[in-house]
C-alpha cells in the first residue's frame, strides 16, 4: 500500500478534530468511527454503512490546517464507494445542498481502488484545508446500501504560527 503514499506524506488521522466530525445517513449500528479512526478502520469486522439508501455525507474538520494529497478507500465490491465528491472548506453541506457547490474534485472509483489503493487528488485544490466533506453518491453494485470499511487521509499539516507563542519584545 504504502508504495503510492509519498514519503512527506503523513496519515491525517491524529489531525482529525473528532468532536466535530458527523456522517449523514450512517446506520446507527454501523458509524463513521468504525472507517476513520485508528485500530476501529483496520479491523475486518467493522465498517460504515449507509442508512435509508447509498449515499453518505462525511464532515471531517481538522484541528490545524493541512495539505491533502491523496485518500486510500477500503469497501466491499459490490457495496464500496464508486461516485465521491470531496469539499475542502465546505461547512454545514447538507443532501438538499450537497449539488449546489462545484466539488474541489470528483473521483470515479474502481472495484481495485478499493483495495486500500491511495488515490491522488488534484492537489492544488487541498492546500489549506480546514475541513473536509465526502459525499458518497453511489457504490459499485447500485445497491441501496453503501460499506465503507476504511477511510485514510494523507498529506501534510500547515506549519502555522501560533501567535499566543510569540514573546514580546520589550522596548527600552
Amino acid at each position: 500500500m504504502a508504495s503510492g503514499i509519498h514519503r512527506s506524506q503523513v496519515d491525517l488521522v491524529d489531525f482529525v478534530d473528532w468532536r466535530g466530525v458527523e456522517c449523514l445517513n450512517q446506520s446507527s449500528a454501523h458509524v463513521i468511527d468504525n472507517a476513520l479512526k485508528q485500530g476501529y478502520r483496520d479491523d475486518d469486522g467493522l465498517h460504515l454503512e449507509s442508512d435509508a439508501d447509498e449515499q453518505l455525507l462525511i464532515y471531517i474538520p481538522f484541528t490545524q490546517v493541512v495539505k491533502l494529497h491523496s485518500v486510500v478507500i477500503k469497501g466491499p465490491e459490490e457495496e464500496g464507494p464508486r461516485t465521491l465528491k470531496l469539499f475542502a472548506n465546505k461547512e454545514n453541506m447538507g443532501f438538499s445542498n450537497v449539488n449546489d457547490y462545484p466539488p474541489s474534485d470528483s473521483l470515479m472509483l474502481s472495484q481495485d481502488d478499493l483495495k486500500e489503493k491511495p488515490i491522488s487528488l488534484k492537489y492544488v485544490k487541498f492546500q489549506n484545508v480546514r475541513s473536509l466533506t465526502i459525499f458518497i453518491e453511489d457504490n459499485q453494485g447500485g445497491n441501496d446500501i453503501s460499506k465503507v470499511q476504511k477511510i485514510a487521509l494523507y498529506g501534510t499539516t500547515v506549519d502555522t504560527t501560533n501567535m499566543k507563542e510569540l514573546k514580546k519584545i520589550e522596548e527600552h
